[in-house]
């Protein structure tokens, strides 16, 4: 097997997979570049990416060679990041702050169906895209937006925080203020939480526009990840779960550098 080429590798995501139940993880590491998983260790902390820059290390890799990481808003990984490679630039996965945005505009919905029984059972109809919705759930969402509800308000909110990632690049600090502020003056709890959230990370959320990067890749993989896992059912530890997400996610190309460092 031919080694992974760690010479030019420059931007890298990061992300968590569940290793097995209880909250065990593996932490992967891929060049976005070429897609390739250039480390896979067990854990999901801050010292995951120091075991990583060990690993450049040992290929004659200097930590000033990444320039740009892309992770989700786990306060560990942006120490880990910002401890291990200072130099680098961070965005934060465009497709967990739309995971964030969706899981306030739910808050809003569950504390509203206490009062407003409409509201049971209709979860997707405010999380799915419009486009993805049937006939069906299209018209019964355009009755409730009618109802002037609270969870209409914060799905408007939504919808325009979707489009902040359409806006041209010249005015989008501009226009997520302009949301944040929409957020804060809510009176919707779980939307105020969100706009301190965003304010707190708003130059990796805006990083985006310039380097473009997203954890979708890595999403792809954990998926292959989970179904070898199922097919398997299980792993008896997890160096062979390691050992399989370089063979599956690499095609077959297996790192030299193994588990060693989980």
């Amino acid at each position: 097997m031919n080694a992974v080429d760690f010479s030019t590798v420059k931007r890298i995501a990061i992300d968590e997979t569940s290793s097995r139940r209880g909250h065990r993880y593996i932490t992967l590491f891929v060049d976005v570049d070429t897609k390739i998983v250039l480390f896979a260790t067990e854990g999901k902390g801050a010292d995951t990416v120091g075991r990583f820059k060990g690993v450049l290390s040992d290929k004659g890799v200097s930590s000033e060679q990444i320039e740009e990481v892309c992770c989700d808003m786990s306060a560990a990984f942006i120490r880990g990041v910002q401890d291990n490679f200072p130099k680098a630039e961070i965005t934060f996965d465009k497709f967990h702050v739309m995971e964030m945005v969706n899981e306030a505009v739910d808050d809003v919905r569950i504390a509203e169906q206490k009062t407003t029984p409409e509201l049971k059972r209709t979860k997707y109809f405010w999380l799915k895209n419009e486009s993805n919705l049937s006939a069906e759930q299209k018209d019964a969402l355009t009755k409730l937006k009618d109802l002037n509800l609270q969870t209409g308000r914060a799905y408007r909110l939504k919808l325009a925080m979707q489009q902040f990632w359409r806006t041209p690049h010249i005015l989008a600090d501009v226009y997520l203020r302009e949301r944040i502020g929409w957020a804060t003056r809510s009176q919707l709890q779980p939307m105020v939480d969100l706009a301190k959230t965003v304010k707190q990370h708003e130059e990796g959320i805006l990083r985006w526009f310039h380097s473009k990067m997203t954890n979708g890749l890595l999403e792809g993989i954990n998926g292959l990840v989970q179904a070898a896992k199922r097919r398997a059912r299980g792993f008896r530890n997890v160096h062979n779960l390691i050992s399989m997400v370089y063979m599956t996610a690499n095609k077959h190309r297996l790192p030299a550098l193994g588990a060693s460092r989980a």
